[in-house]
Order: C-alpha cells, then sequence, then structure tokens
C-alpha cells in the first residue's frame, strides 16, 4: 500500500513538472540577446528582443525603450520588455551614454539632448532590422525618460506610437518646487562655478543621485530606498551625477510641444501621488495634448510604476495601447 502511494504521488510531481516547464516554455515566447549600436561616435549597450517563430521575410512592429534619471537597464525594465516581447513585439532595451554598460565619459552624465540622440540612433538601428517594420516603431518611456518620448513623438515622425510613464513634464517647476526660495540663486552660483572649473581645467563635477543623508539629485526618502534596492540589481549603476547634467536638464520642458505629437497616438500613465514627477504636472501637460490620447491614472507612487503588486496596471495598458496602434 506504501508503494502505490508512493509512486502516486512520484506520478503527480511528474505532472506537476511537466505542467510547470510546458508553463514557462510559453511564458518567454522571444529570444534576447546583448547588442549595441552605434550614436554620436560611442557604442551604447542595449538588450534585444525577438519574437520565437518570425518567419523569414516577415517584419514586425518594434519598440524602443530606456530607464528614467541615471537607471541602467537592469533596474527592471525587463518586467516590460519581456511582456511587450511575450505579445509578439521586437523590443530594443538600451542603456544611454555614459551610464551602465554603454561607452561615454564622463561618467553619469544625463544631458537631454545627448539622450535624446541615443533614442533617435536607437530608432534608426532597430528600423534596419531585418524582422523589423520601418513603419510600424513605438518608444516607452518612463520619469525622465518618459519626459524624453514626449519631446521626441513631437519631432520625429518615423515614431508610431508613444507611451509616456511618470513623466517629468516641466524640469524647471519640477526644480522649482524642491528648492527652496532661499537657496535658488545659490544653486545657480554653484552651477556657475562648475562651469568655470570645467572650462579652467576640465574639472567634472558630481552630486550623489540618492543619499541617506545630505544633498543629492533626487532627495525624497522613496528614491533612496528604490535605488538601493534596484541597485543590487544592476552592478554597472553609479550613485552619481555630473553637476552638468543639474543644470541642463532644467532645458527639458517637453510640456510646451506636447501638443505637436499628434496625430501620433500617445499614452500617458500616471500615478495618483507621485512626488517624484508630480501628479498635477503630468495631468496638465496631458491637458494639452491633442488627439488621439488616452490617459490612465493609477492609484500609488512613483515607483510602484517598476515591480511589486501595482506593476500590472502600469504595463497592460502600454500593452494594450501598443498592440492596439501598432498591430492592429
Amino acid at each position: 500500500m506504501q508503494s502505490k502511494h508512493y509512486q502516486l504521488s512520484l506520478r503527480i510531481l511528474l505532472v506537476i513538472l511537466v505542467i510547470s516547464l510546458t508553463e514557462a516554455a510559453l511564458a518567454q515566447t522571444y529570444d534576447r540577446r546583448d547588442v549595441t549600436f552605434a550614436s554620436q561616435g560611442l557604442k551604447c549597450a542595449a538588450w534585444y528582443y525577438v519574437p520565437k517563430g518570425v518567419k523569414v521575410d516577415e517584419k514586425r512592429p518594434a519598440i524602443v525603450m530606456a530607464h528614467g534619471w541615471s537607471a541602467t537597464k537592469e533596474m527592471y525594465l525587463d518586467n516590460f520588455a519581456s511582456k511587450f516581447a511575450n505579445t509578439g513585439f521586437v523590443v530594443l532595451v538600451f542603456d544611454y551614454r555614459f551610464l551602465g554598460a554603454s561607452e561615454g565619459e564622463p561618467r553619469g552624465q544625463l544631458l537631454p539632448a545627448d539622450q535624446h540622440d541615443d533614442y533617435r540612433n536607437a530608432i534608426t538601428w532597430v528600423s534596419l532590422q531585418k524582422e523589423v517594420d520601418a513603419n510600424r516603431i513605438g518608444i516607452w518611456g518612463t520619469s525622465y525618460s518618459g519626459a524624453h518620448v514626449l519631446q521626441i513623438a513631437a519631432y520625429d515622425r518615423r515614431v508610431k506610437a508613444v507611451v509616456s510613464q511618470v513623466p517629468g513634464a516641466d524640469s524647471w517647476d519640477l526644480v522649482r518646487r524642491n528648492v527652496p526660495g532661499s537657496e535658488w540663486d545659490g544653486m545657480f552660483a554653484w552651477f556657475a562655478t562648475d562651469r568655470r572649473e570645467r572650462y579652467t581645467s576640465g574639472k567634472v563635477n558630481y552630486i550623489p543621485v540618492v543619499a541617506e543623508k545630505g544633498p543629492s539629485s533626487l532627495p525624497q526618502k522613496e528614491s533612496y530606498e528604490w535605488f538601493t534596492r534596484a541597485a543590487k540589481l544592476a552592478p554597472r549603476w553609479q550613485n552619481q551625477v555630473t553637476v552638468e547634467t543639474l543644470e541642463k536638464s532644467l532645458e527639458l520642458n517637453p510640456a510646451a510641444n506636447i501638443h505637436h505629437i499628434s496625430p501620433t497616438p500617445l499614452l500617458m500613465l500616471v500615478a495618483s501621488d507621485d512626488i517624484i514627477t508630480p501628479t498635477d504636472q503630468a495631468l496638465a501637460a496631458f491637458d494639452r495634448a491633442l488627439q488621439p490620447k488616452q490617459l490612465v491614472l493609477i492609484k500609488g507612487r512613483h515607483f510602484d510604476a517598476y515591480d511589486g503588486p501595482k506593476h500590472h496596471e502600469f504595463a497592460q495598458p502600454a500593452v494594450e495601447w501598443l498592440k492596439k496602434h501598432l498591430m492592429n
């Protein structure tokens, strides 16, 4: 009797194992490989996802993606890219120059114009791949890159759909909210000192991205907690940005141009309690956008988008939007 129970238990375990392996195989219906592409004379490192079963001469729509302020692709971007790839999209997820596995000095340089060039060069590279339909390319961005994709989609007509997640819509306004009035003039004096030092000696000055105590570019407690956790996944991430980055980022204001995105379909995903890229600022920018557009307001905070119980609420609308406008 004991032997029969043992054999039955073994058969049940084998069935469970087969089901688990089958589900795992079905869950990943793409191949991912490391690639590089050229951007302004340097190499950007990227992950390239190609759905399995793409036929010879078949052309698929593609999504180009990058992360937000200082972050690298390892910091939860696969959570989004894998869903897009499983839906049937070719996906390119890249690190900007000066960050992560990409080339470029000084490290930690996050100038908006540079990152816009990287996005545009990524679009060009992916459009040249044999399995990609160059007339069906979408872009996805989050936080700092959520602002970038708004700016790029306003002027680059190769983009046929755009998803902007928790974007910073006006950097000047964002910094104004976070820097006390008594420190505003001092900040510009600091920028002037940095410029003199770069001009006269080439010295590069830095500030931490996050810090438990003391100055940082993202002073919120939740920023420190998220980057501390996400950094465990990203050995090449560095907790520093150049002071020049802070100065130049003030010029990023995609809200001023958001109405130019039309007729490209725009989806904005906004967190209801976002203090990193303020909710009211994103909503005001969305109001200025023209049709076709859609807003999804999700109850939660800025970093809820990347993993955890709220992640699906951010990812699934993006999948549906891109599928609707690039596949149907």
